[in-house]
């Protein structure tokens, strides 16, 4: 009800309102009504810590390990018989794992960001008991740089659309998101952790005219496509996901939007400096193009942080860089290169 609310007020001055407005239904209609429903078999954990586990998938070779963001389900990585990134590495001679942070459980409501990197990351790669390559997107990437400085299992440093530099995103866009957690607060106070709707709208507001496009395009799709299919495993990914704990949200909003910690070499974690000037492992930085909830200046300010880092820039969006139809050429093929040492 939000969105289409939101939709009509934005249309509520042009011509073409209510035509918008149904096609938009029709389309929302299609979607909610379409069969396709992942199944995809879930992979066996080999390592737990709290609520967060390390998914295997399977292969040879080295160990390298994904790290998805907290906001959204870690199987944006692992979307669809099709879209699954980590399943097509299992046969590119490295041994991909995935860490599941899991619902927030009574001690992770408490954690911040930092802790789930020291309390959660850190025990899942050291349970692996051998060097590791990281691979981090998007917030995940941002935890993954602070595990790299803090731990020396990390032998190899990947950073996918990974925000750093905050003050990228602008100060309307900051102002925005600040006002919008003080709104969101005393929900987020009574249910004792900031609810996934939520995050999805914060979000939808860094491009409001997304959701309409989008679903555009989605009716034109025959429904027994495979780009039918595919838009609606993305869009399941997007609507669900866990909460975020109080704590690793109001970090998110203060520290890294509001003061831009990372990017102003401000960020410690247990007196430890994150600064990623001083990490000496291999590293890889990859921005998206036409990112529009992780600027390209913003994930590619680590290029210039970390020294020596090679500095990739696909020519796709946020999502579509990791989980669309040219994602393996854009990303996942050059990623595998890297990971072999090519």
């Amino acid at each position: 009800m939000f969105y289409l609310s939101q939709l009509v007020s934005r249309t509520a001055a042009q011509p073409d309102q209510i035509a918008r407005l149904e096609r938009f239904l029709g389309a929302l209609r299609h979607y909610q009504r379409h069969p396709y429903r992942r199944d995809l078999p879930p992979p066996p954990a080999v390592a737990e810590s709290g609520a967060a586990r390390l998914l295997s998938y399977g292969g040879s070779g080295p160990a390298v390990v994904f790290v998805p963001s907290l906001i959204n389900p870690s199987w944006i990585l692992d979307l669809s018989a099709r879209r699954s990134l980590l399943r097509w590495l299992g046969g590119q001679g490295v041994r991909p794992y995935l860490v599941d942070w899991g619902e927030p459980e009574t001690e992770e409501r408490g954690f911040c960001l930092d802790d789930y990197i020291t309390h959660r990351l850190l025990p899942l790669i050291e349970a692996l008991g051998e060097p590791v390559t990281l691979v981090g997107y998007c917030l995940g990437g941002t935890l993954g740089v602070a595990a790299a400085c803090l731990s020396p299992r990390v032998a190899r440093l990947a950073v996918l659309a990974a925000p750093w530099d905050f003050n990228a995103y602008g100060d309307d866009q900051r102002q925005n998101l600040a006002a919008f957690a003080d709104q969101w607060d005393p929900l987020a106070q009574n249910l004792g952790v900031f609810p996934a709707e939520a995050l999805q709208i914060a979000f939808w507001a860094l491009d409001p005219d997304l959701l309409e496009h989008k679903f555009a395009r989605f009716a034109g799709f025959d429904p027994a496509s495979e780009e039918a299919e595919d838009f609606i495993a993305l869009e399941d990914w997007a609507n669900s996901g866990p909460p975020l704990s109080l704590p690793a949200a109001r970090q998110c909003f203060d520290a890294f939007f509001g003061r831009n910690e990372p990017g102003a070499g401000a960020w410690t974690i247990n007196g430890a400096a994150v600064d990623p000037a001083r990490l000496r492992v291999p590293a890889l930085v990859v921005s998206a193009g036409t990112d529009r909830i992780v600027p390209q200046e913003s994930s590619s300010a680590l290029a210039g942080a970390i020294p020596g880092a090679a500095a990739l820039c696909v020519n796709a969006g946020h999502v579509g860089m990791v989980a669309s139809r040219r994602a393996p050429s854009l990303l996942w093929e050059p990623l595998a290169r890297w990971l072999a040492g090519a």
